[in-house]
């Protein structure tokens, strides 16, 4: 999916701006006050985290169901630190409150209107949730797309994946046995929460679908690890250039992939009829 994805970021580009929400407007006072500072601890991006999905999703806000899942890794993680999973703690503490933080970063350029400092997935994912046209399952996989596809990479690349490699590597692949467990669970809560009927969602959505499975999430964090090396590699900064020329329009062409999905618009609208628990059979 990653090439396809780089093909259609190519074709496509940028995401345009006409019909998106007024850039340069004032942010959103109870959202501003909880990204405009940067995480520092894995305590406060949780719990500011869940603030944000709180309020989300009070207000009907479409960028909430991203959240629900997102949080609930993050506390997993977080909790795997305190156990003693990983060979280097302090390490992967960094990794996720680093990787936490691009998404603050994200969601504070794009209540500022900040397009210039928005990454391009997150400029399609935070459109297509204000808009609200799209299933609910496609908004909160549009996130998971930036922030794995895009994100990840970034963060890794942050903290650092040289020293003592091989022992970071292990601690990244630990992370996706954490995400494995966690599948069947987020999926039940973004149908607890947003969605009743998501879990009759199945064949229908086709990627989108996959893009919820550990598969493609530990696809996408490997691909982010081959990056950050690739960042990481300052002798050749070609190789650094293509990197991120790579992250940007192959995650840019998955959102847009993700926008399309193989459906006709009849079952588009039977589908929004079983995400909201109505109407199921309609769709069987």
């Amino acid at each position: 999916m990653a090439v396809r994805g780089a093909l259609t970021g190519v074709r496509r580009g940028r995401p345009p701006t006409d019909g998106s929400p007024d850039y340069g407007r004032s942010p959103d006072p109870a959202v501003f006050e909880l990204v405009a500072d940067p995480f520092d601890s894995v305590d406060d991006a949780h719990g500011r985290l869940c603030e944000l999905e709180r309020l989300f999703y009070e207000r009907g806000d479409r960028r909430g169901p991203f959240l629900v899942i997102y949080s609930r890794v993050t506390a997993e993680v977080g909790r795997a630190i305190e156990a003693g999973t990983f060979a280097d703690p302090a390490w992967v503490e960094a990794y996720l409150v680093t990787f936490a933080d691009l998404y603050r970063q994200a969601l504070l350029s794009f209540e500022t209107g900040s397009l210039d400092t928005l990454a391009d997935p997150w400029q399609v994912a935070f459109e297509s949730a204000t808009r609200g046209e799209c299933l609910i399952v496609q908004d909160a996989v549009l996130g998971i797309n930036a922030h794995v596809n895009y994100d990840l990479a970034l963060a890794l690349s942050l903290v650092g994946v040289d020293a003592d490699r091989e022992r970071k590597y292990a601690d990244h692949c630990a992370v996706n046995a954490i995400l494995r467990r966690l599948v069947d669970e987020v999926q039940d809560r973004l149908a607890e929460r947003y969605a009743p009927g998501v879990a009759r969602i199945d064949e229908s959505l086709g990627r989108l679908d996959e893009a919820l499975s550990f598969v493609a999430l530990a696809e996408g964090r490997d691909t982010a690890w081959r990056a950050a090396v690739a960042l990481a590699d300052s002798r050749f900064g070609v190789r650094r250039t293509a990197a991120l020329w790579f992250l940007r329009v192959s995650s840019t062409g998955v959102a847009y992939l993700l926008l399309s999905p193989t459906v006709s618009d009849r079952l588009r609208d039977r589908l929004r009829d079983v995400e909201r628990g109505v109407g199921a059979a309609a769709a069987e």
